[in-house]
């Protein structure tokens, strides 16, 4: 490409027009992707050419990095339910979404004890199921994801654990299931929060929501609040 040696690498964007306005959907894990990005390249990249499996040259063919990203930019939309400190400090107008495309309001939000918990958690899943809808369980441990789950299906509710060794394709079979009605509840630890629609899902459960850790930061549990704002009779226990 006749490009001086760590120069900036020419990209889709490099074709775009200088007033182009860039839309970055749930930039508040967007932006903190597009700067890892780089990073992530050349730690892999400088590794191989250490060792001699790649040429030196190999270094040059990377993504753009934060700066060069910023540079290229010159009006930005960020979408989020949880804007991050990047799009806080940098956008000169916050605009709330107040009413959601879909015509329905907020989930109700119901703070209940410890104590009884898992007692009162098997009365509201049944309610639910009863109905035909479907619930979500999110706990912090691997350990409780797996007893919960087991506990609910010897009572017969139709019950899967979703954890991190499940793959990219089997994890959409499972959501589609639960969907579908093949399964009524799904436990998991890092379950199910941005950009996910479970219309059928009336119920999102969050145990030891007032535990300290990034899976119940403010981010956190607004995104995971969000899985049940796509029905009408949405409530997060």
């Amino acid at each position: 490409a006749r490009r001086a040696a760590g120069s900036t690498p020419y990209t889709l964007m490099d074709y775009l027009p200088d007033d182009f306005l860039l839309f970055v959907d749930e930039s508040h894990m967007t932006i903190p992707q597009i700067r890892g990005m780089y990073k992530g390249d050349r730690s892999r990249k400088e590794t191989l050419v250490e060792h001699g499996f790649r040429l030196p040259s190999a270094l040059d063919n990377r993504p753009l990095n934060f700066e060069e990203f910023e540079e290229r930019v010159s009006q930005a939309v960020y979408v989020s339910a949880t804007p991050g400190p990047y799009e806080m400090e940098h956008s000169e107008k916050i605009v709330e979404q107040v009413i959601r495309p879909t015509g329905l309001t907020d989930p109700v939000i119901e703070v209940k004890p410890v104590d009884g918990q898992i007692d009162d958690l098997l009365y509201q899943v049944n309610q639910r199921v009863n109905k035909g809808e479907r619930c979500l369980i999110t706990t912090l441990t691997k350990r409780m994801s797996e007893e919960l789950s087991d506990y609910l299906k010897e009572t017969g509710i139709r019950t899967h654990y979703l954890h991190s060794e499940i793959d990219t394709l089997e994890r959409s079979e499972i959501l589609r299931d639960l969907r579908l009605g093949v399964y009524d509840v799904l436990v998991g630890i890092n379950l199910l929060r941005e950009g996910l629609d479970l219309p059928e899902v009336s119920l999102v459960a969050i145990l030891d929501a007032d535990k300290e850790g990034y899976l119940r930061s403010t981010t956190s549990l607004v995104q995971t609040i969000g899985r049940a704002s796509r029905h009408i009779d949405g409530k997060v226990i």
